[in-house]
């Protein structure tokens, strides 16, 4: 059984190799963050032989939902993009030893720590409105005290207690009118009706980082697109290590013996080059399980075509898998909580490419920056608060491709509500064109009404990508809806990826990938060394009262609206700290004024 620690100790210690792993073989199911996650610890922390570890993925490349690429005929693609996390524990660990792509002398996190040093993420502008004119949010999150105490009250509460319940059962108007949720939902993609349970748990998750969340200073970004910058290097290293990876291979089923106090894995039921073949395994063997799949069903449009809304699960389909698997036990969770409707776990994006710099004056008069100096541009998402889409969109340093040609930008644009009529396109973004999205997304940055037209068609190529489940996770859920990373009595087998439970960590982020992937790897082969405990940020009353007086815009937690008894039980409570380090660290976080 793994276990979790923090601080250098076991950060660096270096495993014993476990007894016999020469002997044993490993099959991953799906090449995204989390298998090549479980495939980078077999390699460098249980040594494991490359030639013994499999990488099964049905599509032609690797990177599930990590994506970014080129079609030809198409354009270029991005589903979706990461921001990263300077406390992404276990992503740092892995990736301060998988060396860079373009100089093998520095890994992949020199690479990215330096460029966020030179050049860090912050927001000149997150919210626009009336056709790209400033919101003048002014980084406030503008909630009143009554939404205070509702977020306060879903911080403290047990999961248990919020389980099945939607961010609509804790938070009524007074918070879900607030800029605090339009920030938070945007940036994160949550809807009203998702998970009150996800909820709390982001924000305690990253309550350190309340305070950039009005201008994203908070994040972090990688140098080019997800897939290139993150996904090549980790195959390089693991290729350059002779992990095999065997694509066009789709998983069917897997059997299991289930007994009273053991569950093995017996065999795989997969389809190769259209053809259905049995893997057998024995205890010996280790195997890996994606399930569930965000961007499963996902469907690229084109610059004249819609992108479809596919909602059929069909019986080869990564959720039909799932179901099949879960069957077996109820341990291994209960998919029909996450893909059963469609309609509140879409959203749409589209990649927006500029083959010219015509569009980039209006860019500017919203971000106060040039496109093409490489450096930082929208520093995040920029939301037009009056979209009927609810339409955000973001340009990271550009080029976001190593080959993008010279002069182009790209930018990545979605819309959380995808059955509504556009403000300039009269349509549901779902059923538009990349040619009508374009046109949607000018009209919010403040292109005139006469121009809009001509910039869409004739210069600019927009790709949108229709996503069906990519909120699934977040959907109301209750302990035990997703299997854990090693099910109860497992011999040698462990769920991985975003629907595998690891309690510790937020779904819809990088980390919690590569976590899943480093706790399967460790509880299965009892690795000698800690999996990273999660930033702590939580249990550290600096950042909470940091947090607190932030959400209140600066405001002393001590002015409140407050009745009578309760103004006297604060002041007697200031009384009792007067002189004591309590009262200097509620002054130096601005909990209290300075001359309490």
């Amino acid at each position: 059984m793994f276990h979790y620690g923090s601080g250098n100790y076991e950060a660096f210690a270096h495993p014993r190799v476990p007894k016999d792993i020469e002997q044993k073989h490993a099959y991953i199911m799906g090449s995204g963050l989390a298998g090549l996650s479980a495939a980078f610890f077999l390699v460098r922390d249980a040594k494991m032989p490359g030639e013994n570890i499999h990488i099964l993925e049905k599509d032609p490349i690797p990177g599930g939902a990590m994506d970014g690429w080129q079609y030809p005929l198409l354009g270029y693609t991005m589903r979706g993009g990461r921001e990263m996390d300077n406390h992404f524990e276990v992503m740092w660990d892995i990736l301060r030893d998988v060396p860079s792509i373009e100089n093998a002398d520095y890994s992949v996190l020199d690479e990215y720590y330096w460029l966020n040093k030179d050049d860090p993420n912050y927001s000149l502008c997150r919210v626009t409105e009336h056709q790209g004119q400033d919101a003048h949010t002014d980084k406030k999150f503008a909630v009143s005290d009554k939404a205070q105490e509702q977020i306060l009250k879903l911080y403290l509460t047990p999961e248990k207690d919020l389980e099945n319940k939607t961010i609509e059962d804790v938070f009524d108007d007074e918070v879900l009118d607030s800029n605090f949720w339009l920030y938070w939902r945007t940036m994160f993609a949550f809807e009203n009706w998702h998970s009150a349970l996800e909820m709390k748990r982001y924000m305690q998750r990253f309550v350190h980082h309340i305070d950039g969340l009005p201008d994203l200073s908070a994040l972090r970004f990688t140098r080019y697109n997800q897939y290139e910058s993150m996904i090549l290097p980790m195959v390089k290293y693991l290729e350059d290590h002779g992990v095999k990876f065997e694509y066009g291979v789709k998983l069917e089923d897997v059997q299991f013996v289930i007994r009273e106090d053991e569950k093995l894995a017996q065999s795989l039921t997969v389809k190769r080059d259209g053809k259905t073949e049995t893997i057998p395994l024995t205890e010996n063997d280790l195997l890996f399980l994606t399930v569930g799949g965000l961007v499963e069903n996902s469907a690229f449009g084109s610059q004249t075509e819609p992108a479809k809304l596919d909602d059929n699960l069909s019986d080869d389909g990564g959720w039909s898998t799932w179901k099949k698997i879960a069957k077996q036990s109820d341990d291994f969770g209960h998919p029909e909580k996450f893909c059963g409707d469609v309609e509140k776990t879409n959203w749409e994006s589209a990649t927006v490419e500029t083959l010219d710099e015509e569009v980039f004056p209006y860019i500017k008069a919203i971000t106060g920056r040039d496109v093409l100096t490489g450096h930082v541009v929208t520093g995040g998402i920029v939301t037009a608060k009056d979209s009927s889409w609810l339409l955000s969109w973001t340009i990271n340093r550009q080029p976001q491709f190593r080959n993008q040609p010279d002069g182009h930008a790209l930018v990545w644009v979605y819309g959380l509500f995808t059955d509504r009529e556009g403000d300039y396109v009269k349509k549901p973004m779902r059923d538009c064109t990349g040619e009508e999205i374009c046109e949607e997304w000018l009209y919010h940055i403040g292109v005139p009404e006469d121009k809009i037209h001509d910039l869409a068609a004739n210069h600019c190529n927009t790709i949108p990508c229709m996503m069906p489940f990519v909120t699934a996770f977040f959907m109301p859920r209750q302990k035990d809806d997703r299997p854990r990373v090693r099910p109860k009595g497992s011999k040698n087998f462990a769920f991985i990826g975003q629907f595998a439970e690891t309690p510790r960590d937020t779904i819809f982020t990088t980390e919690y990938s590569m976590r899943t992937g480093m706790e399967a790897v460790y509880d299965l082969l009892d690795i000698e060394r800690a999996v990273p405990e999660v930033w702590g940020s939580a249990y550290d009353v600096r950042d909470m009262l940091k947090a607190a007086v932030h959400m209140r815009d600066g405001k002393p937690l001590t002015e409140m609206e407050m009745n009578p008894i309760e103004k006297l039980a604060v002041k007697e409570m200031l009384k009792k700290v007067k002189g004591t380090d309590i009262e200097l660290v509620l002054k130096e976080y601005g909990a209290i004024p300075e001359e309490d």
